[in-house]
């Protein structure tokens, strides 16, 4: 379960995490959304405290970050733990939170912040000054974040499938997604589908026989290259002794 705390910063609010972003941590939501909108510009995120960050995590940034868009804010991620970049790695979610405060050598704001202006500056601004092509960087932004936030309902269940290889033949994570991945191409079927199958067996179901095979070979091959990587490595610890 994760806990903040929060710092006036400027016209910005630095909050800084610390334990577990999981399903648990939505429940921070309603404190964030009344920190944003105390704040003149948006929130920075400390996260380097965060031992251990899931989709549901993930999940709650995204939902905080757009309604800073709404809002016409920022939020910053400004430091991070192992968990929060290795998640942000796998999702391609990095840049989302990426500065966007002004770039005092350009003399100006960066492109992400001008992609989004604020009600007060839209009101003074000039007819004919880049309204439009403004408007189309801002939706297409938008559209980019909605994309992102249905893949991430995906992942938990895809989490849960890969929990599920892992504890019924052993493998490591890496391995486990290289199977998912391998058997989702081999029989056709959607990623999140396969995962969503693979749940349902703790409840009796019974995966496709065209399924079945692929699967047992899958974890048959990644089961191979497990053991051919360890493989030197005791051979070496042999020769030694």
């Amino acid at each position: 379960m994760a806990t903040m705390d929060v710092a006036p910063d400027g016209d910005r609010m630095t909050v800084i995490l610390w334990g577990e972003l999981d399903l648990g941590s939505r429940r921070l939501l309603p404190d964030l959304h009344d920190i944003l909108t105390l704040s003149g510009s948006g929130i920075d995120l400390r996260l380097d405290a965060i031992g251990f960050c899931d989709c549901s995590g993930l999940n709650m940034l995204l939902d905080l970050r757009m309604r800073a868009l709404d809002q016409g804010k920022t939020v910053t991620l400004r430091s991070s733990g192992l968990a929060v970049e290795r998640l942000l790695g796998l999702t391609g979610t990095r840049e989302l939170f990426s500065d966007s405060g002004p770039d005092p050598d350009a003399g100006g704001t960066t492109p992400s912040a001008a992609r989004i202006a604020s009600p007060r500056e839209e009101a003074v601004r000039p007819a004919g000054s880049g309204t439009a092509p403004r408007e189309g960087a801002d939706q297409e932004l938008r559209t980019e974040v909605a994309q992102l936030r249905r893949a991430m309902q995906t992942r938990p269940t895809i989490d849960l499938a890969r929990g599920i290889l892992m504890a019924s033949f052993g493998l490591s994570p890496e391995s486990a997604w290289s199977v998912l991945v391998r058997t989702s191409q081999n029989t056709n079927t959607k990623l999140h589908h396969l995962a969503q199958d693979l749940v349902s067996t703790v409840h009796g179901t019974e995966l496709p026989e065209q399924v079945q095979q692929q699967l047992a070979a899958a974890v048959a091959s990644a089961s191979v290259l497990s053991e051919a990587a360890t493989c030197p490595v005791s051979g070496a610890v042999e020769d030694r002794a």
